[in-house]
């Protein structure tokens, strides 16, 4: 199920805006190794799909809503400092997952962007969503997540993330085509 991008009051943006990340070191996290966070990293090799035409779905939050997930934000863009949610569940039943935007990758052969976890997301850490052209002219998506549990439990975050992160590359495909 495919949602849209809704936007967020202006009293929730205040909020997300003034409440400080849930790690140390926001921005170039996501992949590295540091003690106590578990590192996923997902890819997929994208066959003719088109770098700035699968950026556009990413940057505008494209893969989040085509995993399933809401996404409630303060602009439709991705961009550094864009505070959003993410909406996980159905109906009653789910949670919000707040997030900063703490860098965005616009360079040659190379697009995409960096989320750092607020108070109240069921992780601590950043996740990366990048888009590369390879040697050979195909994009390869990646996800990559440096985080450690902050609510439910290892074992249930990481598992809930893996399945996030597969979700994540369907959709970044289904997009492509």
């Amino acid at each position: 199920m495919t949602r849209g991008v809704a936007f967020l009051d202006a009293e929730r943006v205040t909020t997300l805006r003034a409440l400080p990340l849930t790690y140390d070191s926001p921005g170039g996290f996501a992949g590295t190794s540091r003690p106590g966070f578990d590192v996923l990293s997902r890819s997929l090799v994208m066959g003719d799909a088109a770098l700035d035409a699968c950026a556009e779905v990413l940057l505008r939050w494209g893969v989040q809503t085509g995993a399933g997930l809401g996404v409630r934000a303060c602009a439709p863009r991705v961009e550094p400092g864009v505070v959003a949610e993410l909406l996980i569940g159905v109906g009653p039943v789910g949670w919000r997952a707040p997030l900063r935007v703490v860098e965005v990758f616009d360079e040659p052969g190379r697009r995409g962007f960096a989320y750092g976890t607020l108070p109240g997301h069921p992780e601590d850490g950043e996740e990366s969503f990048v888009l590369t052209e390879e040697p050979d002219g195909r994009v390869r998506f990646t996800v990559t997540a440096a985080s450690r549990a902050a609510r439910l439990g290892g074992p249930v975050t990481r598992g809930v993330q893996a399945w996030m992160a597969g979700r994540y590359l369907r959709a970044c495909r289904q997009a492509a085509r």
